[in-house]
């Protein structure tokens, strides 16, 4: 990672462009926040902790998705859903439930795209249960380890076909269970690493909303399973994880038996976006947990409002047990500052996204998108920067390496240098990432530069120059990109495209993603990448 006064010098010489200082280009790119003013973290990235005892949420911003939470004595763990980002399945950490930082990544090699885990303690031993859609269809996986940090096992396939969201759950009888989609659930072995019997159909029923209620589908899923008094208790959701903003919802049922008969709560649904002025759409996917003092939470997701680009950000809203013995939640639209939970300790908050990619591995911040196998051996670390591989033809395929951001306006900036010897279609650069059909940036080759937008090449924009070294500076003010380019040392220009990239997110190219900011190497060639850095810009 860059040290201060490293980042401040990359940071002091990725700004100047065009007469313009820092704070000029802050001024002119802070715009207000909707859901109120956020603290500042690391980089100006926004952070939850205000102080004086209170938080705003998200309290993990960015695409972190279908959070699952691990009390562990004083420690909370938590992860979300890594798609087909790898390395992958990263573990955050947290002693108050709103300052969290990752930690270590369970998930190192490739097996699909990854979606809502379940991270549990049992016995000593913490696992993750993790589906996976790959090739052959949904299955489940799960990994292993003794100590939180790792090593953490390969990955074993339980071989539960059609099924994703597992719920893990000890019931009366000692037995261990995986409640998964659609009511359904399957009984595990003594050691948790493979299934004791096929998959069950009903053995529980999801709540069902009124039929006039505007969402994307039933979709009953994500089914999380706690245990308090002489009740088991199962959170689930229903409506659809995204489309209309009204979709996604919070459902409780409970009994005394893992076998059932489970009786719906009767203030369903404990959570749910009324209508698209709401800060938050499609709030659903819910973890209940006991809070450091002794109250408790629910920690789901939910798409900020006009920014579904930034993915299913992490929200912390506060319940209440009422006197028949369900929950239900306390912190209204989530528009204004909350009260931290109580006792805890504050710690480490967020990530640093800035990189002197001085190795000798990469940082947990970054993973590679569709990574294949051997997608590690692309990477080398000599001391003076990242040396990157080129793969595929083009931005859309070369899986590109990828960090999530969070906040609305945010700055990155690096320095790349083509290596000699080269193939004439070789390239690279910096953009916005989406998905194989959804990314902007531009790109630079021996002769040329490109641009990309759209989710393809605009080859009517390649301009001809001879390129060894370049500087590419990316601002993306709330879904407009501006870039600017400084080629072997020369003035800073700026691209003569602005690109509009607020439809790049799930509702109009599936696959439940968010736009990262990326670097990219295609063809057959290597980039030697130095002095990434990431600005975020709040108001």
């Amino acid at each position: 990672m860059l040290t201060r006064r490293a980042f401040k010098a990359a940071l002091a010489g990725a700004l100047v462009a065009q007469g313009s200082d820092a704070h000029a280009v802050t001024r002119a790119a802070n715009r207000a926040h909707p859901v109120g003013s956020s603290g500042v973290g690391l980089e100006g990235q926004r952070r939850a902790d205000l102080g004086r005892g209170r938080y705003l949420n998200p309290i993990v911003s960015g695409d972190h998705a279908d959070p699952t939470v691990l009390k562990d004595g004083a420690n909370y763990y938590m992860t979300f859903s890594s798609f087909q980002s790898c390395p992958g399945a990263v573990i955050w950490h947290s002693q108050d439930l709103v300052s969290w930082a990752p930690i270590v990544a369970a998930l190192q090699v490739p097996i699909g795209s990854v979606w809502a885990m379940d991270l549990i303690k049992h016995e000593g031993r913490y696992y993750l249960y993790i589906p996976v859609l790959a090739d052959a269809g949904t299955g489940i996986y799960v990994v292993y380890a003794d100590d939180i940090r790792g090593p953490w096992s390969a990955p074993i396939d339980l071989h539960v076909l059609g099924c994703i969201d597992p719920g893990h759950v000890v019931g009366e009888d000692g037995r261990r269970y995986l409640f998964v989609n659609g009511g359904r659930r399957v009984r595990l072995s003594a050691d948790g690493l493979a299934t004791d019997g096929p998959v069950e159909s009903g053995a529980w029923q999801p709540w069902q909303y009124p039929a006039d209620w505007v969402v994307e589908m039933f979709a009953p899923e994500g089914p999380k399973l706690f245990r308090r008094g002489e009740w088991f208790y199962l959170v689930s959701a229903v409506g659809g994880t995204a489309g209309p903003p009204t979709s996604h919802m919070v459902t409780a049922a409970r009994a005394r038996s893992v076998h059932g008969p489970w009786e719906h709560c009767p203030q369903n649904p404990i959570v749910r976006t009324q209508d698209a002025n709401e800060p938050w759409w499609s709030r659903g996917h819910a973890s209940v947990v006991e809070g450091p003092g002794g109250d408790w939470w629910m920690v789901y997701h939910g798409y900020e409002n006009g920014m579904r680009t930034l993915g299913r950000q992490t929200l912390l809203e506060p319940i209440e047990w009422t006197v028949d013995g369900w929950f239900r939640a306390r912190g209204g639209r989530l528009d204004k500052p909350l009260p931290k939970p109580k006792g805890g300790m504050a710690g480490p908050a967020g990530v640093p996204l800035s990189d002197a990619f001085t190795g000798p591995r990469l940082g947990l911040q970054w993973g590679f998108h569709a990574a294949g196998r051997d997608e590690a051996a692309r990477v080398r670390f000599d001391g003076d920067g990242l040396l990157l591989e080129g793969k595929g033809r083009a931005f859309g395929d070369c899986s590109p390496l990828t960090c999530i951001v969070g906040d609305r306006s945010y700055e990155v900036a690096a320095e790349f240098e083509i290596q000699g010897g080269v193939h004439g279609d070789f390239h690279c650069g910096l953009g916005v990432f989406y998905n194989e059909r959804g990314y902007a940036g531009i790109a630079f080759s021996r002769s040329q530069m490109l641009t990309y937008g759209y989710g393809d090449e605009q080859r009517w924009m390649r301009e001809e120059m001879a390129v060894s070294k370049v500087n590419i500076r990316m601002l993306n003010r709330e879904n407009v990109l501006t870039f600017h380019y400084s080629v072997n040392g020369q003035p800073w220009k700026q691209h003569a495209w602005q690109m509009e990239v607020s439809g790049m997110h799930h509702n109009v190219f599936g696959g439940f993603l968010s736009l990262k900011a990326a670097l990219f190497s295609a063809g057959v060639g290597e980039v030697r990448i130095r002095n990434f850095v990431y600005r975020g810009l709040q108001s």
